[in-house]
Parts: structure tokens; C-alpha cells; sequence
């Protein structure tokens, strides 16, 4: 794997590595795509750049590629390379009912197949939730703001309490309406909003995290 990376960094054919493995071509974003075309970067530093972010992550791409590779042939779930890092959306079913953040049943059978990826990677994962653009005032939920990040929370607890992925490598997000995948003047496009994508940090979005610091070891007698 190492000596792949090394090859493709060295003859500036990152682009066309990851091509292989989400299928299409690699735009100025680093966002695989089978139609999306970036202009031209002649500025070496910043392909040298890019290259080393896409390399980074690319061991976790081909892991993810393998582990979920029905649910991606099925349209179920998509990967795309991003700055940040490595994005897992789902694409269809909905992950949560309209105003609510309890994840819908249908969708745990798929989140079992993801957190069974994520255990085979090291990287820290980031849980963006979203939702649509419906405003929402409840007795619990006072805006989308507080929606979002609670859908966030929800998927934390079930990838940790019950698919066995560890506290420490999660972190949560909430965006409300503000990053639609879809239109939200259909009830389809509202569907495919309510939802929590989990990113697959690169280093410079680790870096974005908050510093931790190693707790003391209890030594027992």
C-alpha cells in the first residue's frame, strides 16, 4: 500500500489512483465525482498538497471501498474525498423521521455495516448532523440548530454503545438546514437532509480538533 502511495505521489497520478477506487475524476475540492471537473492548478505546491491530503486518507478509502462495497453498488451510500477528509453519506432511506433525532430501524442494518468499517481504521470520526429546512420549536428541540446536533449525539451513542466503536475517536457536529444534499421543496429532498454524515478526519482536520490530553494511568496495587 505504502509503495502504491509512494508511486502515485511521485509521478503527480494521485488523481487518477483515486479515480480507480471511487470511480470518476478529482476536482479542485478533492471531491471524487464522475462528472465534476476542477480547472487546471499549475502551482506545484498546492497539487503537492493535495496529494498528500488524498494519500493520507487513501488506506481508509480502499478499507471503506471493500467493507461497504454493496451498499455503494446499491446507491445506499456514497464516498467522497473532501479537504477535511473522507465523507460517508447515506444516500436514500432517511436516517431520521421529520422534527426527531431516534435514528429509524430500517436504517441500522447499514450503520452495522459502517461501524464494522470503522473499527479497520485508526482516524478519527466526526459526526456532522443536519436537517431540513422545516424550523422546529419544541419543548426539546428549540431550533434545527439543537436538532442537528442532537441527531449527532444519537448516532454517537449507537456506534458506540452499540456497534462498540470507542468515545474518544467520535466527535459531533450540528449544521441545521444550512448544508442540504438535496432540495428541500420535496419531501424526498427533506428526506435525504435529516441526516448525520460521518467524516474520516485527514490530519489537518484533526488539527481542527481540540487538543487531548493523556489521562494518568491508576496504577493498582
Amino acid at each position: 500500500m505504502s509503495e502504491s502511495v509512494k508511486k502515485a505521489l511521485e509521478g503527480g497520478k494521485m488523481a487518477s489512483l483515486i479515480s480507480v477506487v471511487l470511480g470518476g475524476s478529482v476536482d479542485d475540492t478533492g471531491r471524487g465525482s464522475t462528472k465534476m471537473r476542477g480547472p487546471a492548478i499549475n502551482v506545484r505546491s498546492k497539487e503537492e498538497t493535495k496529494d498528500a491530503k488524498l494519500a493520507e486518507l487513501l488506506p481508509s478509502l480502499q478499507v471503506l471501498n471493500v467493507e461497504l462495497q454493496n451498499e455503494i453498488k446499491a446507491g445506499q451510500i456514497q464516498l467522497s474525498m473532501q479537504q477535511r477528509g473522507l465523507v460517508i453519506s447515506f444516500t436514500q432511506a432517511s436516517l431520521f423521521p421529520s422534527g426527531e433525532d431516534v435514528i429509524a430501524p430500517q436504517a441500522h442494518s447499514g450503520l452495522e455495516r459502517v461501524a464494522a468499517a470503522l473499527a479497520k481504521i485508526p482516524n478519527p470520526v466526526r459526526l456532522e448532523g443536519h436537517t431540513d429546512s422545516i424550523p422546529i420549536k419544541t419543548s426539546r428541540f428549540r431550533s434545527n440548530w439543537e436538532l442537528s446536533a442532537a441527531r449527532s449525539i444519537a448516532l454517537l451513542e449507537l456506534l458506540a454503545t452499540q456497534f462498540g466503536i470507542p468515545k474518544e475517536r467520535l466527535s459531533v457536529a450540528g449544521y441545521a438546514d444550512t448544508a442540504p444534499l438535496a432540495s428541500n421543496d420535496t419531501e424526498e429532498g427533506r428526506s435525504k437532509n435529516r441526516r448525520v454524515d460521518l467524516v474520516i478526519l485527514n490530519q489537518q482536520g484533526v488539527m481542527a480538533e481540540p487538543q487531548k490530553i493523556d489521562q494518568p494511568v491508576d496504577h493498582k496495587p
